[in-house]
């Protein structure tokens, strides 16, 4: 049996964890297949050949994209270079339309079929997307029940393959139990500051999230603070900015559920850990800037009323979003003593939990993806 070859593009943390999860049910069904791509240690760890670490990639927000686009121009010739002499089986995009699209159109050149997994946001901003996406993806998988039509009513092949984190995000753990595995002690709240995957967001929301977490903990001596690092993030230019607040922070590089478990209240960057915050049924709200120039553009061209993931499946405002010139300290600290001192503060996040869960369909997700791939390499 010949060996086939598959290439992921996954351009930053949530799109690798999707990617590594589907390559991981993939090797299952077809313990030989081979795997190329951009991506992190998601991808690694299940088996991908690692071409270019995805964080070259994670940026957001246009006037910031436009900083990097010599070095993620060179990134993205380099790719198609290594497409023409290594020619895949199958392309898979995960994501990141800015990139992945222009990427479909030379695969479509070189003669490559192209599998685009988890929608750009077509529903919410440019539309047109769609028109670009029949003429150079094959198919699409997304994640959504209420993304099919739109993709039905222009002809492009698609499948609703459920979203993974239905599976992947189990809550196991109370909050005490979570605490007593992540050694925190059990009579002080534990408070997270979840700054977001890539650096611009780091660099734009971290120094404001400690802010606010000197306030509150001037006020309510039994707060600790902790923080993620996501994955493909340096620790060092994290912890150099916790450094200058000069507030006691517990960065955790691992065990991302257990942490997120132990805590009482979160802040969290808009993306796909707010619906992981969510599953786990832990009080939190979503927070985002970018440069005002990008602020400006973007919200000129947004259709929908929310950027937090909870509240755009589940179609209302569930979950409290704050932007730009609300995003700041003074607020944070307001909120989030709110969430650490309401008493049905977690049974609102329970209730969150149930909603965000009944909205996101199907499960399996990882599992139907990988079918996916295996019946679009048994046609090439």
């Amino acid at each position: 049996m010949i060996q086939k070859h598959i290439t992921v593009i996954a351009g930053e943390a949530s799109g690798d964890a999707h990617a590594g999860r589907m390559i991981a049910a993939l090797r299952i069904l077809d313990p030989d297949i081979r795997v190329t791509g951009i991506g992190g240690d998601t991808m690694r760890n299940a088996g991908a050949e690692i071409m270019v670490d995805f964080s070259e990639l994670a940026v957001m927000g246009l006037v910031e994209v436009l900083k990097r686009y010599r070095d993620i121009k060179k990134i993205f010739n380099q790719l198609v270079t290594k497409l023409k002499e290594d020619k895949p089986d199958l392309l898979i995009l995960v994501d990141y339309p800015g990139f992945n699209l222009k990427l479909a159109k030379q695969a479509k050149k070189i003669g490559i079929p192209v599998l685009y997994y988890i929608s750009p946001k077509v529903w919410a901003w440019r539309a047109g997307r769609v028109k670009t996406i029949k003429q150079y993806v094959d198919h699409m998988a997304v994640l959504f029940p209420f993304e099919i039509p739109i993709y039905q009513s222009v002809g492009v092949p698609v499948t609703c393959v459920g979203h993974p984190l239905v599976d992947a995000v189990q809550k196991k753990l109370t909050t005490k139990q979570a605490k007593i595995k992540m050694n925190f002690k059990l009579n002080r709240r534990v408070l997270g500051l979840f700054p977001g995957s890539r650096r611009s967001e780091v660099e734009a929301l971290l120094p404001i999230m400690l802010d606010a977490a000197k306030r509150i903990q001037k006020t309510h001596n039994n707060v600790d603070i902790v923080l993620p690092v996501a994955s493909g993030l340096d620790s060092t230019f994290i912890e150099t900015i916790i450094k200058q607040s000069q507030v006691p922070v517990k960065v955790v590089k691992d065990d991302f559920y257990q942490l997120t478990s132990a805590c009482d209240a979160i802040v969290a960057a808009s993306g796909t850990v707010t619906l992981e915050i969510a599953l786990l049924g832990v009080p939190h709200f979503i927070t985002y800037r970018v440069a005002p120039i990008s602020y400006r553009i973007l919200k000129s061209l947004v259709r929908i009323p929310y950027i937090g993931l909870c509240n755009i499946v589940t179609g209302k405002p569930v979950v409290m979003e704050l932007l730009q010139d609300e995003v700041t300290a003074e607020r944070l600290d307001k909120e989030l003593v709110s969430l650490l001192t309401e008493a049905n503060s977690k049974a609102n996040a329970e209730n969150l939990r149930k909603q965000v869960l009944f909205a996101l369909g199907p499960n399996g997700g990882a599992d139907n993806i990988a079918q996916l791939v295996i019946t679009m390499l048994n046609k090439s």
